[in-house]
């Protein structure tokens, strides 16, 4: 007999940027959910009853150390990897250069922009001693892949998304060497496997508010953010530059001392422009820590926990139950609808006002692509009321997404086109009509293995 897995309660906090409030006068709110469904080896018991009850963010069916998921495999095939083998026949070369090592020559080698560097200065990373306000760690993604360097600092981190898998992590030696490898680091599923990452290997944006120093205070407010978050809720440790008109948020923000009741938060001050007039940048591609990318990045670090836990319900259901049976399509279907409504931005709120940003971020995020027929694109950028011009998420186009089971893909693509083509706009009201064309029309020309279904309103 297995017992039913819980989520742990999480006591979330709640700051603002003003600069009137203090420690004594921050509040505490929990949000609890209890999962009702046991997993176990015995999970072909599973009625469609008990498989419709899970609730949104419940945890896998599969762990890292089960076979089906495969984690702990060497013959991956991701980006890394594939890094690894042109080092290991001589078709690729790391640079070191000597105040920041190899970090441009590896963001050159994945394909990851410099533009995309975020700047955190909270104590939240394995190499966490380095880290302070006055010698921050900064993050460089691309749509599979996430580099932290820290200066100074005896290694590079990265991430990367396997398309079966999840997130594996790799290190690099910061040390010059002919010939310089990236090594798998198993030991990080410690921290990058839990509830907050639906318990599939995954990334995490935190918003802890932060001293002076780069210590977290975790018990005045410990929030994991995504596109749904409040802003009030978000940055917390982080530097942020750029903003967005009306919002208050906890960027670049310190707590002055925890331990006083009416310690005070640093004031707010005017938006940055840029971080030279905060720490020495030198060592850093560039002075930015751009508020249009952490909004990105908070919305892909929690799709890329979804596309991997859906890929791992649809293995795990596959191999208890028969693949055609009510388990297996109620299972599929509720996964879909989590999923796609993360894909729609569902639960996003309206932008206070317009986002200005000041680094070249945006516009090399838009000209990926790819375009349809008419020159749009889901990388299309709104920042005006909302994050994306056509609110239906670029990560349908990543390795993850491509590399989920044939049954997975065909229930998301069916609940796609269930609310796309639902004339009714009542039905997820965030989505106009012209919205649901756009997207539809966009997906016909971008994605090669749409259904045929779709062409009907394209």
């Amino acid at each position: 007999m297995c017992p039913p897995i819980w989520c742990i309660p999480k006591h979330i906090g709640r700051i603002t940027a003003s600069p009137r409030e203090t420690v004594a006068h921050l509040t505490l709110r929990f949000r609890t959910l209890l999962c009702m469904v046991p997993i176990c080896a015995a999970a072909q018991t599973l009625t469609p009853s008990d498989v419709a009850r899970i609730p949104s963010e419940r945890r896998a069916l599969l762990t890292v150390d089960d076979p089906a998921s495969g984690y702990f495999d060497t013959n991956t095939d991701d980006v890394a990897d594939q890094l690894n083998r042109r080092l290991a026949n001589g078709s690729a070369s790391l640079v070191y250069e000597e105040g920041s090592g190899y970090v441009r020559s590896v963001l050159e080698h994945l394909g990851i922009s410099a533009q995309s560097q975020l700047v955190v200065y909270s104590k939240t990373s394995v190499q966490a001693p380095r880290i302070s306000p006055a010698n921050p760690r900064a993050l460089f993604f691309s749509d599979d892949a996430v580099v932290g360097y820290i200066r100074g600092a005896p290694f590079l981190e990265i991430a990367v998304q396997d398309p079966r898998r999840g997130i594996l992590f790799y290190t690099l030696a910061q040390q010059p060497r002919p010939e310089a490898r990236l090594a798998r680091a198993h030991d990080c599923v410690r921290c990058h496997v839990s509830h907050d990452s639906m318990d599939v290997p995954g990334m995490l944006m935190r918003s802890i508010p932060t001293g002076p120093d780069g210590r977290i205070y975790p018990q005045l407010g410990n929030f994991v953010t995504d596109d749904r978050s409040a802003f009030e809720e978000r940055w917390g440790g982080w530097y942020v530059t750029g903003d967005i008109a009306g919002a208050r948020h906890m960027g670049n923000l310190f707590v002055q001392n925890p331990t006083e009741p009416d310690a005070p938060i640093s004031a707010a001050g005017p938006p940055l422009t840029g971080l030279s007039g905060k720490f020495d940048v030198r060592g850093y591609p560039n002075d930015k820590s751009d508020v249009v990318a952490l909004m990105v990045f908070e919305h892909q670090m929690h799709m890329m926990s979804l596309l991997v836990r859906v890929g791992w319900d649809a293995r795990a259901a596959a191999r208890h139950s028969d693949a055609g049976s009510d388990v297996v399509r109620t299972m599929l279907a509720n996964d879909a609808r989590e999923l796609v409504d993360s894909m729609l931005f569902q639960g996003e709120p309206p932008l206070p006002g317009p986002v200005r940003s000041t680094s070249g971020f945006a516009a090399e995020f838009e000209s990926r692509g790819p375009f349809d027929r008419r020159g749009r694109s889901l990388r299309q950028l709104d920042l005006q009321h909302r994050l994306m011009r056509y609110p239906c998420s670029y990560m349908i186009y990543s390795r993850a997404f491509d590399g989920l089971p044939d049954e997975a893909k065909a229930a998301i693509y069916l609940r796609l086109w269930e609310i796309l083509s639902d004339p009714d706009p009542s039905h997820y009201a965030t989505l106009s009509v012209e919205d649901r064309r756009a997207i539809v029309g966009i997906l016909v020309d971008t994605r090669k293995d749409l259904p045929g279904y779709f062409a009907l309103r394209s």
